[in-house]
């Protein structure tokens, strides 16, 4: 049996890009609207991922998927035998999971994805 426990460094690298995403974004929007203070949109969308970052941190840090000859276990009972995967693939610091009939999961914020992603195929195979 094989573990994926996510990495705080994961996570905060992860949430870093999600807030240079917001900000750039919250400053064309205000630009687009003729918004005379675009330097607004910035300070906006760094403030939501710092937020949403800390109020799930503890949530997000605790989810660990584990990995058996048979299953991949993870979250809210999710269950998924290794003979419906179809696909996997890595996302960043995320692996995503698609099965058969279209169910897609990911496994969130590890240090390799891409060794995740190849314990999972040779776990399948």
């Amino acid at each position: 049996m094989t573990t994926f426990i996510p990495d705080r460094t994961a996570y905060i690298r992860s949430h870093a890009w999600m807030a240079a995403l917001a900000m750039a974004a919250g400053m064309v929007i205000l630009w687009a609207m003729g918004n005379p203070h675009v330097w607004t949109g910035a300070i906006g969308g760094l403030a939501a991922i710092v937020l949403r970052g800390w109020y799930l941190m503890s949530e997000d840090l605790a989810v660990v998927w584990t990995l058996s000859d048979t299953h991949l276990t993870g979250p809210a009972e999710r269950n998924v035998p290794l003979s419906q995967i179809e696909r996997v693939r890595t996302m960043g610091s995320y692996v995503q999971v698609v099965t058969k009939s279209g169910d897609k999961h990911l496994i969130k914020y590890l240090v390799d994805p891409a060794a995740a992603m190849m314990a999972i195929q040779r776990a399948k195979a």
